[in-house]
Formats: C-alpha cells, sequence, structure tokens
C-alpha cells in the first residue's frame, strides 16, 4: 500500500476514510527536522550550509514512516499547500533519504489539495508532482534569514541592554510600529473646536438634525469655531435668523459587497467581530479545516473555483431568492505578489450548509464558520441599493446656512446576510433618515446645541489594525502574521489591554537601540523589499543564496560596529532620543534632567537585570533617588523601586521588597562583605508584593517553620512554602536529607498546622506512593468512551482541565470551557494525544461470567505476629 503522509492525525484519519484500505495515512506531526538552537547551524562561510536536526518527538514519527515504507516503495508527500507544507515535505524526503528508507527505485510523489474533502483529495492523487524546490529554497532562505538575525543580533542586545531578551527580523518592525504609535499617542496635543447642531421640524411636524456648515458667508471647517465665544455667536445668528429649505437633493447610490476572506481579512475579522486574536484565529480556523468544512486557511488570495462560485449562486438563491443574485458572477482580482503562494480564498466546503447545519462542539469553530459561510455568500450576492437625500437650509441673509444629509436602504442585498466590521466606529451623518422635506418650506427650530470637541490622538493598535498597518507595508506574509503579533506579547515587549496593544519598557528601548544602531534592518522599506527578494526566489526568478550574501554581508559589518559599544554610551543615546518622553520640561526654570532629590546629580535611564529599565541620579550611592522609567509624575507609591521597597525595621535590620529574577522576595538587612547572603524568603503569588506589610515580610523571614519532632522517628518536620507553594518537610530517619514532602492545602496552614494534621498528611503521601489513593472528582462525567475501555470525564489538573479516560490523559485548549466540551470532541483530543505519545488504546473491557474459584489447599497456620507501635499503626 502507498504510504501517505499528511502534517496531522485528525487530518489522517479523515483522509484514510477518503482512500480506503489500499493506502496507509500517517502523520508528521508538523516540521520533523529545525536548526539546533545553538550558534553554528547557519555557517555563512561554507556557503549558507544549514545543519539540520530531527526533533527528539519527531524521531518516532519519522521511524513509522520508514517502517510503513518496507512494506510498499512508494510514498506520497500530502502535507498542507503552502511554502511552509513544501518546507515539511522535503525535510521528510531529505530524513528518509538520509536514512535509506527510501532508495533509487522508490516512487515519490507530492500532492496537494486545497480542501479535505472526498473531491479535493481524489482528485490530488490523480495529479501528483514532484517537490517545489524554489518554493523549499524561498523557505530555506527564510529560516537562514531568521535565523543569523536572531543568533546574532539577540547577543547584542544582552550585552548592551541588559534586561532586553531578544530581536528577530519581522518581530522588531512589527515591534517598532506599536512603539512608533504610542510615541505619538504622547506628544499628541489635542486642540479643541466647537459644532453647532440644530433640530428643525418640518411644517408635517416631523423632526430631523441639520448641521451648520457656513456661517457670516464663509463656509466653515474642523476648527473655524475654536472656542465658545465663535459657538455662541453661532448659535445666536441661527436663533436670530428665520431658516428655509434652500435645496434637496436625491442621489441614487449602491454599495458592493466584501470579497471572500484569506488569512490577513479573516484574523482582522475575527478580531473585530469575536475579540479573537490572530493565534486563537488560526488555531480554530486550522480545526475546521482538518474537519473538511472550510478550505485551506494559509491563503493571500481571494479567487475563487468557478465550481464554488455557481455553488454559492446556487445557495443564495434557494435561502434568499433570485433577486439577490447578481446578473453575472463576482471576480475578485488576485492581490498576491507570488502566484505560486496565492491559493483559492478561504470558504466553506459545502456553500449549502450554515453554521446551525454543521457538527461542531466549539463555540469558537461555530462562530468562525458562521463569519466564513456568510461572508462567502455575502461575496456573491447583489449589490445594496440606497437613496442619499441632501437638505441645504439657510437664512434669506445668506448669513447661515445648515446641512442635513441621510440615506433610505431600497435594496439590501448582500446586507441581508454580511456587514464588515469597522476598526473605529465612526458616526456618519448618511446613515440617518430623514423625513419628507420639500424645497422652499420653512424649517422652524426647536433646539439647537453647541457642542465642544477635542482632536483625539491615534488609536493604539489591535492585532486586527496591527495585522491590517503590516499588510500595507508589505511585512510578512500571511502564515505569519498570527506568530509574529503572539512572539512579541510573549516577550514582553507588549501587553494587551482591553483588545489594544500597549508597548512595554523593554519593548520601547529595544526599539530605540535597534532604530539608532540597526536602522536599516526595522526600516518598513528594507523589509517590505526583502520580502519581496523572498517571493522571487520562491517564483523561480532568484537564486537564495544571493539573497544571503547580499544580507549577510551589510548585516555583519553593522554587528561588527556595535562590538565596541560601551553600556553608557548605549544608554546615554536612549536617554538623548527619549528625552522628550523621560524628562519633559516642567516649566518652573530648571534644567529637565536635575534630580529632584539632591539637585546635584543628573537624571538618567538605567537598568537592571531583573528589574528592567528605570530613571535613577547619576550621583549614586549619596543620592538614592528614582522612579519607575516613563515621564515623571507615573510613580506608584506602591511600586517596587530597583535599591528595595522599604517595610520597615525589625531588630535593628531593615526589611526590604525586591524583584528578583525569580520573582519579588523579602530580605532581612542589607549585602556585606560579612553577609553576601542575607535572610530571603520569595513572596508567595497569594500576596500582593506591593501591599505587604512589615509583620507579613517578618512572618516570611521566619520559615521555615519547625512544627516538632515527628513521633514515630523523632526526626523534624517543618512547614515552609516553596515553588509548588505551600508544604510540609520530613527528613529521612537515617539523614537530613530528602525525606517526604506533602503539599498543605492553604498558605495559612505554614504558620497554624499542628504535628497531628502534619502526620496525618505525610502519612498520606507516603501511602499514595504505593497506591493510586483516593480517586479526584471529575468536573464532568461524559460517560463510556464509544469504543469501550472505561468512563471519560474532564478533570481538574495542575495546569488546566483535562480529558481523562483510563491511563490516556489529554489537555483542553484553553479557549475551550471545560463544560463546552462533549464526547466527539474529548474523542479527538485523546486520539490526538494517543497518536502524539504512540501509546495503544486502552483495551475495551470485557464483561464475561464470572468461574468458580478453584479451591486452595489448606494454609499452614503462621506463628502470631509481632505487635507494631501504636504510632505507627495510626500512620498507616
Amino acid at each position: 500500500m502507498p504510504v501517505v503522509v499528511v502534517e496531522s492525525p485528525a487530518k489522517a484519519k479523515t483522509i484514510n476514510t477518503y482512500l480506503g484500505k489500499d493506502y496507509t495515512v500517517l502523520a508528521s506531526y508538523g516540521h520533523v527536522r529545525d536548526l539546533p538552537p545553538k550558534d553554528g547551524s547557519v555557517l555563512p562561510d561554507e556557503g549558507f550550509e544549514m545543519l539540520w536536526e530531527v526533533a527528539s518527538d519527531s524521531k518516532k514519527h519519522v521511524k513509522a514512516i520508514a517502517d510503513a515504507l518496507k512494506d510498499d516503495n512508494e510514498l506520497i508527500l500530502a502535507t498542507d499547500p503552502d511554502r511552509e507544507g513544501e518546507a515539511i515535505s522535503w525535510h521528510l524526503q531529505e530524513a528518509l533519504t538520509k536514512r535509506k528508507s527510501i532508495k533509487k527505485d522508490t516512487k515519490v510523489s507530492r500532492v496537494v489539495f486545497n480542501a479535505i474533502t472526498k473531491t479535493a483529495v481524489t482528485e490530488a492523487m490523480q495529479n501528483p508532482r514532484e517537490v517545489d524546490q524554489p518554493l523549499v529554497e524561498a523557505y530555506l532562505a527564510r529560516r537562514a534569514l531568521d535565523y543569523l538575525v536572531g543568533f546574532n543580533l539577540s547577543p547584542v542586545l544582552w550585552r548592551k541592554l541588559p534586561g532586553s531578551r531578544s530581536a528577530g527580523r519581522v518581530q522588531s518592525v512589527c515591534l517598532r510600529i506599536i512603539v512608533e504609535r504610542e510615541m505619538e499617542i504622547e506628544v499628541f496635543k489635542p486642540q479643541e473646536y466647537w459644532t453647532v447642531k440644530a433640530v428643525l421640524e418640518t411644517p408635517r411636524g416631523q423632526t430631523f438634525e441639520a448641521r451648520l456648515t457656513s456661517f457670516a458667508g464663509k463656509k466653515l471647517d474642523k476648527f473655524s469655531l475654536g472656542n465658545s465665544t465663535d459657538a455662541e455667536m453661532a448659535v445666536q445668528a441661527i436663533t436670530s435668523r428665520d431658516l428655509s429649505i434652500l435645496s434637496v437633493e436625491a442621489k441614487p447610490g449602491t454599495r458592493n459587497p466584501s470579497p471572500p476572506f484569506m488569512t490577513s481579512t479573516l484574523q482582522q475579522e475575527a478580531s473585530r467581530k469575536f475579540g479573537f486574536g490572530a493565534r486563537q484565529t488560526m488555531s480554530t480556523a486550522q480545526r475546521l479545516y482538518e474537519a473538511g468544512l472550510i478550505t485551506y486557511m494559509r491563503t493571500d488570495g481571494i479567487d475563487m473555483a468557478p465550481e464554488a462560485v455557481h455553488a454559492a449562486r446556487d445557495a443564495i438563491k434557494d435561502r434568499y431568492g433570485a433577486e439577490y443574485v447578481p446578473g453575472s458572477p463576482r471576480m475578485y482580482k488576485n492581490k498576491a505578489k507570488n502566484a505560486q503562494e496565492a491559493h483559492e480564498c478561504i470558504r466553506p466546503t459545502d456553500m449549502t450548509r450554515s453554521a446551525d447545519e454543521i457538527k461542531v462542539s466549539e463555540p469558537d469553530q461555530r462562530k468562525l464558520y458562521d463569519l466564513i459561510w456568510k461572508r462567502t455568500l455575502a461575496s456573491q450576492m447583489e449589490a445594496a441599493r440606497f437613496e442619499r437625500t441632501t437638505a441645504i437650509i439657510g437664512s434669506d441673509d445668506a448669513q447661515v446656512e445648515m446641512r442635513a444629509s441621510g440615506q433610505v436602504v431600497l435594496f439590501d442585498g448582500f446586507m441581508k446576510v454580511y456587514m464588515e466590521g469597522r476598526d473605529d466606529e465612526v458616526v456618519d451623518d448618511d446613515d440617518k433618515r430623514l423625513p419628507s422635506i420639500q424645497q422652499g418650506e420653512p424649517a422652524k427650530k426647536e433646539s439647537i446645541t453647541p457642542e465642544q470637541h477635542f482632536t483625539q490622538p491615534p488609536p493604539r493598535y489591535t492585532e486586527a489594525t496591527l495585522v491590517k498597518r503590516m499588510e500595507e507595508l508589505g511585512i510578512g506574509r500571511p502564515s505569519t502574521y498570527a506568530s509574529i503579533v503572539t512572539t512579541i506579547q510573549d516577550r514582553g515587549y507588549v501587553i494587551k489591554e482591553k483588545n489594544r496593544l500597549i508597548p512595554e519598557d523593554k519593548g520601547r528601548l529595544v526599539t530605540v537601540f535597534l532604530s539608532n544602531y540597526f536602522r536599516k534592518y526595522v526600516g518598513y522599506d528594507f523589509t517590505a523589499e526583502l520580502e519581496n527578494q523572498l517571493d522571487e526566489v520562491s517564483a523561480g526568478n532568484a537564486q537564495y543564496k544571493d539573497v544571503l550574501n547580499r544580507f549577510w554581508r551589510d548585516f555583519k559589518a553593522a554587528i561588527d560596529e556595535t562590538a565596541e559599544l560601551r553600556i553608557t554610551e548605549v544608554l546615554e543615546k536612549i536617554n538623548e532620543v527619549l528625552e522628550p518622553h523621560l524628562f519633559p520640561d516642567q516649566g518652573d526654570g530648571k534644567p529637565p534632567r536635575q534630580c529632584p532629590n539632591c539637585e546635584i546629580g543628573r537624571l538618567s535611564m538605567r537598568t537592571a537585570r531583573a528589574g528592567g529599565a528605570f530613571i535613577g541620579c547619576s550621583n549614586y550611592p549619596e543620592c538614592r533617588y528614582t522612579r519607575p522609567f516613563g515621564p515623571p509624575g507615573m510613580e506608584d507609591p506602591s511600586a517596587i523601586p530597583p535599591e528595595g521597597k522599604l517595610l520597615g525595621s525589625d531588630a535593628d535590620d531593615e526589611i526590604r521588597i525586591f524583584k528578583g529574577r525569580f520573582g519579588p522576595y523579602v530580605q532581612r538587612g542589607e549585602v556585606t562583605e560579612e553577609n553576601k547572603k542575607p535572610p530571603r524568603q520569595s513572596i508567595p503569588k497569594e500576596w500582593a508584593p506591593e501591599e505587604l506589610t512589615l509583620e507579613q515580610g517578618v512572618q516570611l523571614l521566619a520559615l521555615p517553620r519547625l512544627i516538632g519532632e515527628h513521633p514515630e522517628d523523632g526526626v523534624a518536620v517543618w512547614a515552609n512554602i516553596g515553588r509548588y507553594g505551600p508544604y510540609l518537610k520530613h527528613a529521612d530517619s537515617t539523614s537530613n536529607r530528602g525525606g517526604t514532602n506533602a503539599n498543605l492545602e492553604g498558605l495559612d496552614e505554614v504558620w497554624t498546622v499542628g504535628m497531628n494534621r502534619a502526620v496525618q498528611l505525610l502519612a498520606e503521601k507516603v501511602a499514595s506512593r504505593g497506591a493510586r489513593g483516593v480517586a479526584a472528582t471529575p468536573l464532568k462525567e461524559l460517560g463510556e468512551h464509544p469504543d469501550g475501555g472505561g468512563a471519560v470525564n474532564i478533570m481538574k489538573g495542575k495546569y488546566g482541565p483535562y480529558v481523562k479516560w483510563e491511563k490516556v490523559n489529554a489537555t483542553i485548549p484553553e479557549t475551550t470551557e471545560p463544560e463546552d466540551v462533549t464526547m466527539d470532541l474529548a474523542v479527538q483530543l485523546l486520539e490526538e494525544r494517543l497518536a502524539k505519545t504512540g501509546k495503544k488504546k486502552p483495551a475495551a473491557k470485557k464483561t464475561a461470567a464470572k468461574k468458580p474459584a478453584a479451591k486452595k489447599p489448606a494454609a499452614k497456620k503462621k506463628a502470631p505476629a509481632k505487635k507494631k507501635p501504636a504510632a505507627k499503626t495510626e500512620t498507616k
């Protein structure tokens, strides 16, 4: 049987049902090889040779494919239809050739399908091809570039900017976009302006709203009425004059639907409508694709297959009527820069099935499918038709002129199904509806209202608007947007609050450093041009090593130039660049960077490995003034400064809180030559460090607490707080090392637990080592597994809820609530876990009639056992 390799076990299972018993379908579980995460995996001086390594988790999957090839000498590579999928196929072919599983007579072919349906898979099998080498070379170039930037630029950051983590080729440019927007917001100065609106009444008693557009014979612009005096004069002018309708103009208008989704627009719309992050959107879409419900979700194409267009038109006619179907199909031009990487749009595989008609248990999947289905149908529907009406109202002396506008929907067209979301809602007067207004008739004034406004700074980016901006600049590609946006958040460079992306201190510092010392490589034009060069490689129009050579020559020179930079030089440069932000003029005549404490030292930015950036005085240690990184006035009195927050004194020792590499801790006394390691204790997660009191600090520093000697062996029992929370420690009876640890239920027990309770918990811990102990209570019972073998339950775990079936545990995705898990989803998660670990399914339990027990020979009488000490009997 030919061996077919796909990427995921879920996909393998579905495709196996389509191909039947004549094929062996296996999963590669994504990439099987990668560059080892160490310096020297890409060798520029040796023709950019790349040293690949099969990941430890992937070895068993490669072996399974190699073993299958022993029975049939044909390999069909059916990984995803994009650059990454092509690279996985190439890696598999290379790895299998290296281990001699692919021989000279082995038939190797590559097939691609845009949807996991029987028709698509069957058709793909009839059209095999070879691995697309230009597409592979584009992947190799990107992987080499990202590696060379990461492993050469990140160490520069570590040495020159302590506290920074790493830098990436595209991530750093993405971070720059967010930081520059934040700096725009900080320097923004709002400008006041006023508008005047009036509620007018027609002779028929209907009211409408009009806005002042001309005053004293002059047309008003946004800032013409700059203060309340100007606005009041305009109000008086309207009040003192009779108004009439000068003109009424009605114009027909149309609105066409948006094109179907590609990767970037799907991420944007899912963010607007559901608040999904880019990663969440792609993970959910992946499941829909693997279930055969939508086409491939990583694409920059918006065109649709002809048969899909006709299917959409038929579905529209059946559901909404023939009037909603345009005379001819709508054709959308593909904007992809590289045709080889441009696939069909993201659409349902069956246009007749709405979200209510598919078998999907997860709410996120149902929401996203509904969005894709509606957008796809809407893209092939008739345009919406409007009548836009504009009325001009004015006085006889032309001193006052007002405008009222609105529209009437004559035919809703595609709007019956779908309306695209907006990133920042804008009130449009044209969306209002006007009553019947006739030219020449009077307009009675009901109310006149002046309104004060202030210009607003540009909004912070959401994930949706950031992806849109990256797409506009030509930075990154559809398959990379989710990982880029996720990476800068994971590195702590950006946080997301109320769906808006805000740069952290570390992110701002990295951007300023790179913009000054590696400006070319965080430039928008340079990054976009490099993407274009990589697209040329994938199209077969350029050699990937030529692209690497050109990049590396200049980049290596830029890296070498920073070797002699001193940290103080770098920090002073950052001080200079960020001076308007960090040290604004206070208007008191004093130098902005003069220390407000000693008035001698000069303020500057400093860095601490654990605490990050802060502002400190150059007169240290005589002056210990510090404040948080950022403009003055941002100080939080409860924050922990770099030199520690003083709680008070105890037994003549200062008790302070510090920020450490592994979290906040409390310390007794100072570090001195004689006392290099003063007493310290981590602050438990349950206590807010900023709210810690002196009493609590002293309480923590008194740990570990001696409870007493164990009644059985006389060895000490202690209560303490460790990495995983509060616990008991009972050292081994022959040694003070090792022994038994037992968790305490609550933090308060560290100071209250007595010996009886401690002995009980330690005994239960010892007993649990030899037995399973008391079974945990399930969060939700799903019932017997469809294949038998025992019950399936939802359990509460240390790292989150999980599905449990006998000895198989499968983690529940973060986006899914435990109560929403159904048996179908649980079985899918369990199968994926089994496939990943290589374990066999638990055997189905058989209920057989019990055989009568065989008679045993009478046992010989034993001597009576010696009595054990009472305390030990209780322990058991």
